[in-house]
C-alpha cells in the first residue's frame, strides 16, 4: 500500500481510503452487513488506514456498520472520518446532538477526521449560523475530534473563500479526469495544498460512470496506449499523479472492487504519467464530456423523493440513452425497472430535491427531458 503524509502532524495516510456511501447490498435492498464488515477489515488487514462514513450514508446505518467494523482492535489502526450534516440543524443545539448521534453511531469516544459536510453557499451560511466551528474546536479540545476539515460541492471562488476563513487541517474535494475544471477542481487542489492543507479526494471514478459500460469509441483510446490498463487504473492512475493528493477514496460495493483497488494502489506514484498518457486521458475527459448530458455521480443526496422517484437511476438511463446511441434497450430497461408512479412524468417539480444535489443539477429538468425521451 502506498501512503502519503498527512501535512499538519506528518502522520502517513494511505493513498487508498474507503469510502462507505455505497456499501454491498442484498436482493432486498438492504446492506449485506457481514460483507461491509469483512471488506473493511480486508481493507484494514491490506494497509488502508482511512475509513470515511457520514450521518447521511445509508440512511445512518453506514456509521453503525462502520463502527463494527471497527471492534476487535480495528479501531486503532485507522484514521476513522466522519461529518457534520449542517443542513439537518435547526440550531446550534442540534449540531452538538448530531455529534453525539454520531458517536453513539459508531460507538467511539473520538472520531480523527471531522468534516463539515457537503459546503456550498447556503451550507456555508448555515456553519457560520449555527456555530459549528466553534462547537468542533471545543470538541477537538476535549479530545472527541483530532483533526477539523471540510468537503466541498460549489463553485473555485466559494473554495477559496472557506480555505482562507479558517486554520483547517485538511479538505476533501470531487476530482477526476472528467472533473478536472469542475467545483473546486485542479486549481483548488493546489491552491488547497499550497496552504497547508492535506486533501482527500471523492468521486475518483465518478460514482462508475468512467469505469462501467464503456462506449467502443472510448475503449479504441484507452487500447492505443502504450501499456494496456483498465479504465479503473486509468482513473485512479490520474488523480494520484497529483503530489497534492493525500488519500484517494473509493467507495467500493463489492469484495471483487476492493481486491482489485488494493492491486491497482500497490503501484500508483505521484508525477508517473507519461505525456503521451496525459493526452489520451484528456481525450477520453473530452470524449466523455461530449456523451453525457448530466454529470451526475449517484450520490443519492437528492433522496428520498417527496414522491418517491429514483432520481439518480433515472438520470443515469437518460445519460446512457446518449452514450450507447439510444439503444431501444435503455427505454425497456427504464420501464421496467422504474415502476409507475415513481417515473420522471411523476415529478412534481418540487425542486426540494435540487437544493440538496452536490452537483447543481436541474434535476426538475432533467425529470422532463427523460420524460419526453421515454414515454
Amino acid at each position: 500500500m502506498q501512503y502519503r503524509n498527512f501535512k499538519k502532524t506528518g502522520e502517513e495516510l494511505s493513498l487508498l481510503g474507503v469510502g462507505t456511501m455505497r456499501l454491498p447490498l442484498l436482493e432486498s435492498g438492504e446492506i449485506d452487513e457481514d460483507q461491509a464488515i469483512a471488506m473493511i477489515r480486508k481493507a484494514i488487514d491490506s494497509g488502508v488506514n482511512y475509513v470515511d462514513t457520514a450521518y447521511m450514508y445509508h440512511d445512518g446505518l453506514s456509521e453503525v456498520i462502520t463502527g463494527k467494523a471497527l471492534k476487535d482492535g480495528y479501531r486503532e489502526k485507522v484514521f476513522l472520518a466522519d461529518k457534520m450534516p449542517a443542513w439537518y440543524a435547526k440550531s446550534p443545539e442540534d449540531v452538538e446532538a448530531i455529534f453525539e448521534e454520531q458517536l453513539k453511531r459508531l460507538d467511539v469516544d473520538s472520531i480523527d477526521m471531522y468534516l463539515v459536510h457537503n459546503i456550498s453557499a447556503p451550507i456555508w451560511k448555515l456553519v457560520q449560523k449555527h456555530n459549528v466551528l466553534p462547537f468542533l474546536e471545543e470538541q477537538k479540545a476535549k479530545g472527541r475530534i483530532k483533526h477539523i476539515g471540510f468537503s466541498f460541492h460549489d463553485e473555485l471562488p466559494l473554495f477559496k473563500e472557506v480555505v482562507d476563513s479558517y486554520d483547517w487541517d485538511f479538505c476533501q474535494i470531487q476530482l477526476n479526469y472528467m472533473d478536472a475544471d469542475f467545483q473546486a477542481g485542479v486549481e483548488g487542489l493546489k491552491y488547497a495544498a499550497g496552504k497547508g492543507l492535506s486533501v482527500i479526494i471523492m468521486e475518483p471514478l465518478k460514482g462508475g460512470k468512467i469505469t462501467d459500460s464503456i462506449p467502443e469509441s472510448i475503449q479504441q483510446m484507452w487500447d492505443s496506449a502504450e501499456i494496456r490498463r483498465t479504465p479503473v487504473e486509468w482513473a485512479f492512475k490520474w488523480v494520484a499523479n497529483f503530489p497534492e493528493v493525500t488519500t484517494i477514496l473509493s467507495g467500493m460495493s463489492n469484495m471483487a472492487q476492493l481486491e482489485d483497488n488494493i492491486r491497482i494502489f500497490q503501484d500508483l506514484k505521484a508525477d508517473s504519467l507519461t505525456e503521451k498518457e496525459a493526452a489520451i486521458i484528456k481525450n477520453v475527459a473530452d470524449q466523455y464530456n461530449s456523451l453525457i448530458q448530466y454529470s451526475c455521480t449517484a450520490c443519492k443526496y437528492c433522496l428520498p423523493c417527496t414522491v418517491k422517484i429514483n432520481i439518480p437511476g433515472v438520470i443515469s438511463y437518460y445519460n446512457d440513452w446518449f452514450l450507447f446511441g439510444q439503444n431501444p434497450k435503455i427505454r425497456e430497461d427504464y420501464l421496467t425497472w422504474n415502476g409507475p408512479g415513481r417515473r420522471a412524468e411523476d415529478c412534481t417539480d418540487c425542486k426540494v430535491c435540487e437544493s440538496k444535489c452536490p452537483q447543481g443539477l436541474p434535476i426538475s429538468d432533467i425529470m422532463r427531458q427523460a420524460y419526453k425521451q421515454f414515454r
